[in-house]
C-alpha cells in the first residue's frame, strides 16, 4: 500500500465489498428475523411476506451505516494490521485484521458484529481474486443493494395490487 494507485484499489475494493456486504446482512436479517416487533408468524407464506417486508427496511438502515462506518473501519483495520506485522508472517496480518474487525463490530454487540464478519469474508474473497478494480466495477456493484431494494419493494406493491385491485380501480 505504497503508492496511490494501490490506495485506490483498495478503496474501490472496499466500496465494492460494502455493496456486497450489505446486501447479504440485509437479507441476511430478513430471514433471521423476518418479524422484528414480535408478532405471531402461523405459516411458511406468513414468514415469507414478513421476510420480504422487513429486508428493505434492514437494508435502509443497515446499508449507509455498513458502507460508511464499516468501509472506513476495515481500511483502518488493514492498514493497522499491515504496520503492526510489517515483518511478521501474513498469517499474523490476517489474525490482526480480523481481530480488527472484531473490535471495531463489536459496537452494537451482534447487529454490528454479524455485520464485520459478513464484511470481512467478502471482502477477503473479493482480495482472492486479485483484480485491479476499476470505477465502474464500484458504480455497478452500488446498483446491487439498490437494485434489492426495488426488486423487493416492487414485490410487495405486485402483491398489495393483486390483493387490493378493485380499491385502485376506483
Amino acid at each position: 500500500m505504497n503508492s496511490k494507485v494501490d490506495w485506490l484499489n483498495l478503496l474501490r475494493r472496499k466500496l465494492i465489498t460494502a455493496s456486497i456486504a450489505g446486501s447479504l446482512y440485509a437479507v441476511l436479517f430478513g430471514v433471521i428475523i423476518p418479524n422484528p416487533f414480535g408478532e405471531e408468524i402461523s405459516s411458511v407464506q406468513d414468514y415469507l411476506w414478513r421476510m420480504v417486508n422487513s429486508t428493505p427496511v434492514y437494508l435502509l438502515y443497515s446499508f449507509p451505516v455498513i458502507l460508511i462506518y464499516g468501509t472506513a473501519t476495515s481500511i483502518v483495520s488493514d492498514i493497522l494490521a499491515n504496520k503492526i506485522a510489517r515483518n511478521k508472517n501474513s498469517r499474523f496480518e490476517i489474525y490482526l485484521t480480523v481481530l480488527f474487525h472484531l473490535l471495531f463490530g463489536s459496537v452494537l454487540l451482534l447487529i454490528s458484529l454479524t455485520a464485520s464478519i459478513l464484511y470481512l469474508i467478502v471482502d477477503r474473497l473479493l482480495m482472492k481474486r486479485n483484480i485491479d478494480y476499476k470505477w465502474g466495477h464500484t458504480f455497478k456493484s452500488l446498483a446491487v443493494p439498490f437494485l434489492l431494494f426495488v426488486l423487493l419493494m416492487g414485490v410487495i406493491n405486485m402483491v398489495d395490487f393483486i390483493e387490493n385491485w378493485t380499491i385502485y380501480l376506483q
